[in-house]
């Protein structure tokens, strides 16, 4: 993928576009993006309702395969709808501005066991400040995986396609851990301050609860057939940690998108910050309902450059800023998702072995 270079005085009109068209979405927000949300909330619930449900009456049906598989599914699609198009976009900020208490960024809390206090300073503030410049956001790799030739090669990397797995069968405890930077906490222990110790604290409280619900209430309440409970508990919070990392991997590692050094946030103008997040981003294509179980982060081009717009119009404001790159000469990072997926994996592969580019030379882990 090409880039073009914009001089001063593009990169200026570039980002003055980008600006007005953030500023006539925000002044149409309304009843209707209330409602929008409201009705996501409902059907979440209905889901979640439906699936624990149908996991209790698994066992006494004769058809307990069939019923088993549909409350399973239906527990799952309420995890992937809560965690991405309610719990991520609510974090945001997105429906600050409904002043509707359960919706507020500040109060709601999502059913994953990371807790959203460390969610919002890892993801809102580091992440989405610092995106994909190299030394300072740790998502780019999230602190164990080889993304960008720039990255010095380890023998570690050799284990990234493997590793990489692990990481998307678990992402819920690979988005709890990244806050603290677990690696170092667990390793240098005489390195640790306090304010790591009580992240971890309110990590355990939070893992604990939910693993409680999960794993012993609503097993417990099933009785003889607590064991078909806890088993579509767990597969369902595995199908929503895979889909979820399989959203994330697809918005931020495809072929093509950049990383930078942390000099390019010296003197960065507002234009410069939205080339930076379009660079370091990518979009996948797909039906209404893909974009929705996605978060709308089916859309992480507009998501950078818009995080607390509510993420449902960002099909709409898509067509804008893709026509802008278009008027600048502005590459614009969009695929289906099964492209994006392959090529997620393929870099994956290859940045595993040292011959692919950057620091060829095997550094301390």
């Amino acid at each position: 993928m090409t880039h073009t270079t914009l001089s001063p005085s593009e990169l200026e009109s570039f980002g003055a576009e980008i600006d007005a068209l953030l500023t006539r979405t925000k002044a149409d927000l309304g009843e209707r993006d209330t409602r929008y949300i409201r009705r996501v909330v409902r059907v979440q619930r209905g889901l979640e309702a439906a699936g624990r449900a149908l996991l209790f009456a698994s066992g006494f049906s004769p058809l307990f395969p069939v019923v088993w598989a549909l409350g399973t599914g239906a527990l799952a699609a309420s995890k992937i709808l809560e965690n991405m198009e309610i719990g991520h976009n609510v974090l945001h900020g997105q429906y600050d501005f409904t002043n509707d208490p359960t919706l507020s960024s500040q109060t709601y809390e999502w059913d994953i066991v990371c807790p959203s206090e460390q969610w919002r300073h890892s993801h809102n503030v580091l992440h989405h400040t610092y995106t994909n410049v190299r030394g300072v956001d740790h998502d780019l790799g999230y602190r164990m995986l080889r993304v960008d030739p720039s990255q010095p090669w380890t023998p570690l990397a050799l284990l990234q396609p493997l590793s990489t797995l692990v990481l998307g069968l678990l992402f819920q405890w690979g988005v709890a851990a990244h806050d603290i930077d677990m690696p170092k906490y667990l390793f240098r222990p005489s390195e640790r301050t306090e304010e790591q110790r009580e992240k971890v604290r309110e990590l355990f409280a939070k893992a604990k609860k939910q693993l409680r619900k999960d794993y012993v209430l609503f097993p417990l309440l099933a009785g003889p057939f607590a064991l078909h409970v806890l088993a579509g508990n767990l597969v369902a919070n595995v199908v929503r940690n895979v889909w979820s990392f399989l959203v994330i991997f697809c918005g931020h590692f495809p072929e093509g998108t950049e990383t930078f050094p942390p000099e390019a946030l010296d003197g960065e103008t507002r234009g410069g910050f939205y080339l930076r997040q379009l660079r370091g981003s990518a979009n996948f294509e797909g039906s209404w309902l893909l974009h929705v179980a996605s978060g709308h982060l089916s859309h992480q081009i507009e998501h950078h450059m818009f995080p607390d717009v509510p993420a449902h119009r960002y099909p709409e404001m898509a067509r804008e800023v893709r026509a802008i790159c278009g008027k600048y000469g502005v590459a614009y990072n969009s695929s289906s998702l099964s492209s994006q997926v392959w090529s997620v994996a393929k870099k994956i592969v290859r940045l595993a072995f040292p011959s692919a580019g950057g620091d060829a030379t095997p550094t301390a882990a």
